[in-house]
């Protein structure tokens, strides 16, 4: 682990460095390998996945653990939509000049060596080893145990296109060992190799990172997300908006688990909305208002209302208007994402304005909590914290900036 913040920190170097065109260049490289390399990842995965099976998980993180024909081309298309990004590299972000003549740049410039600790997903690998390079920055790669070699083919297929680019292999490397105690050499710096840690996974993991960590951690614990609609919201929309953001994926930090329906709305609202999300196959948890309209609606506990299901279970509960329902955002939501379905524009911004999370959204799906969504191409995860980077982290966020200031042989007096 020492020798790979070694090596990680001199690639870093010539990453720095690298011109915007030879970073493309290893980008498309990397999804060429991809493709190539396809039916041989898949194969391997096939194999992952099917032990992981064995083990009585959660369909949720299967999900998140395969990789089939379609999403491995996702990730070569990935990389090479973020090839197609502006570099942030290099821009000036600011400029002025001070009454002495002085002049003064604000210009983004990489971080320098990242760390990214992930379970179960794969396709982190990818998404995060390309971000990384495009920002200039050097990535060592943790990955889970259950997809621990479908993600050691992903990184070999990223390295291979680092090379044809003539960029070093080692500003993409994946960490050899699933052995937790890898986790801690990374949470403790590699030796001052490493410059920021971004944990991936479940709220174990998160958890341990930000207690254990001596360098600066992009995190979010969890993704209690909620759906609140409001007594102007149009119906049709709101059981459309609401059944997308529960059960489009409900494996995925951006999935709904909380809907609050306005007291004042619940005629036209509740019951349909209700009958939607079982229809679909989701269990509802609800108050006694929830309850009474369905018997189907199972009462909901204290804990439900602060539990990230990544399953087809949703809490759902009546409040009275949208500051009640802020005030149940603020009490058990975790800051991720959050959105209103109203018609109402002033009830709409007090919420956007208010509601104090990451992600806010006026009526639409909480699951465009994701940075391609965004346009940022891929994201290497979703920030809470409100210090560098919140929401989510693409090219910009992977970056700092330093000043940079040009005289004319001005001194202090």
């Amino acid at each position: 682990m020492q020798e790979l913040g070694l090596k990680a920190r001199k690639a870093a170097g010539v990453l720095a460095l690298a011109s915007t065109q030879q970073k493309n260049a290893a980008l498309q490289a990397m999804a060429k390998a991809i493709r190539a390399n396809a039916n041989k990842l898949i194969a391997v995965n096939a194999s992952e996945v099917a032990a992981a099976k064995t083990r009585d998980l959660k369909d949720s993180f299967i999900d998140r653990l395969v990789l089939t024909t379609d999403r491995v081309e996702a990730m070569a298309k990935g990389l090479e939509d973020i090839a197609g990004l502006p570099d942030p590299v290099g821009t000036t972000l600011s400029e002025w000049t001070r009454p002495n003549g002085m002049k003064i740049s604000r210009v983004r410039v990489p971080i320098g060596v990242i760390g990214i600790i992930f379970e179960s997903r794969p396709n982190v690998a990818a998404d995060a080893g390309a971000l990384c390079m495009k920002s200039g920055n050097a990535a060592i790669l943790r990955g889970g145990s259950d997809g621990f070699q479908s993600s050691i083919l992903i990184v070999e297929a990223l390295q291979q296109g680092l090379e044809a680019a003539g960029l070093p292999a080692a500003a993409i490397q994946m960490a050899p060992t699933t052995d937790r105690a890898s986790v801690g050499e990374m949470l403790s710096g590699l030796g001052g190799a490493i410059d920021l840690i971004v944990p991936r996974g479940g709220k174990s993991l998160v958890a341990r990172v930000q207690a254990e960590a001596r360098v600066p951690v992009f995190s979010h614990l969890e993704g209690i997300c909620h759906v609140y609609v409001d007594k102007s919201a149009n119906p049709a929309m709101a059981r459309d908006i609401v059944l997308n953001a529960k059960m489009r994926r409900t494996g995925v930090c951006g999935s709904a688990e909380t809907i609050l329906i306005d007291r004042a709305g619940v005629k036209a609202n509740l019951l349909p909305i209700i009958r939607t999300l079982i229809d679909a196959g989701c269990e509802v948890r609800g108050d006694a208002e929830a309850q009474a309209a369905d018997a189907r609606v199972k009462p909901a506990s204290e804990e439900d209302w602060s539990t990230e299901y990544l399953d087809s279970i949703v809490s759902l509960g009546v409040v009275n208007g949208v500051g009640e329902a802020m005030a149940h955002i603020a009490k058990y939501g975790s800051q991720h994402t959050d959105a209103i379905i109203a018609d109402d524009e002033k009830t709409a911004q007090k919420f956007l304005g208010e509601v104090d999370s990451a992600i806010v959204l006026h009526n639409a799906s909480t699951q465009f909590a994701d940075g391609g969504e965004f346009g940022f191409g891929a994201e290497i995860g979703i920030a809470t914290g409100k210090l560098h980077a919140r929401g989510p982290v693409g090219l910009e966020q992977l970056t700092t900036f330093k000043y940079q200031v040009r005289g004319s042989g001005q001194i202090r007096p």
